[in-house]
């Protein structure tokens, strides 16, 4: 099992290939278990792949894919976006499926709705036992990418008075999953008229998205 993962993840990458993304590269949207809302966000990743294809010249799938934590189908898709508010809960199975997708190459956004934290960083702790959440520093090339951020994350939506921060897990120094919290990018990717966030407030939150996707697929340059 182990050897056809790394074969499908070898596949996706050599089909992204130099030229940053091919036709046909989708985002996958996390579904879990728990009773969380993984479904919420709803236009947020059509949004945000429309930005990234005219502000990056990618060319990335708009129609967003669902895909299950536990599935090797995991590996198709070189940034995982999972979020909600509420209970996630992975199987070891299922925990076990996404170390070996993060360590393999891929990239994992998580992106707090309001809630949510608690239980992911339970759950993520089977993902990684031997790891725990760090502040991304905001030299990181998450950061300062296409889009610069010197001050790190933006408030997007106020939840409990504190300040937005991003978390990250570095495997062998490179970070494979960013964590934002209490900011809500996702939020700042729907349509205008789902929460009528400010023109510049939804412009920084796709600037965000967009420099996550693009060290998803570039690296650090």
């Amino acid at each position: 099992m182990q050897n056809k993962r790394s074969l499908i993840f070898l596949i996706s990458f050599l089909l992204i290939g130099s030229t940053f993304c091919q036709s046909n590269t989708k985002i996958g949207r996390v579904k879990y278990s728990g009773g969380g809302d993984w479904y919420s966000s709803k236009t947020a990743l059509k949004n945000l792949s429309t930005f990234c294809n005219i502000h990056l010249k990618t060319n990335i799938d708009t129609q967003e894919e669902i895909v299950d934590v536990g599935s090797t189908d995991i590996f198709y898709y070189p940034f995982l976006f999972l979020t909600g508010h509420g209970n996630i809960i992975f199987s070891e199975a299922e925990a076990l499926n996404l170390r070996e997708y993060l360590i393999g190459g891929g990239f994992l956004h998580i992106c707090d709705n309001y809630g949510l934290d608690p239980y992911i960083r339970r759950e993520m702790k089977k993902v990684f036992p031997e790891l725990s959440f760090q502040l991304v520093p905001l030299n990181h090339s998450v950061y300062n990418k296409e889009f610069k951020f010197p001050q790190g994350l933006i408030k997007i939506h106020e939840h409990d008075a504190k300040p937005p921060l991003g978390f990250g897990l570095f495997w062998d120094g490179k970070l494979v999953c960013f964590y934002d919290y209490e900011c809500d990018l996702g939020n700042g990717w729907e349509d205008e008229e789902v929460y009528n966030d400010s023109p510049e407030k939804r412009r920084k939150a796709l600037e965000m998205g967009a420099n996550l996707i693009s060290y998803a697929f570039r690296g650090e340059n």
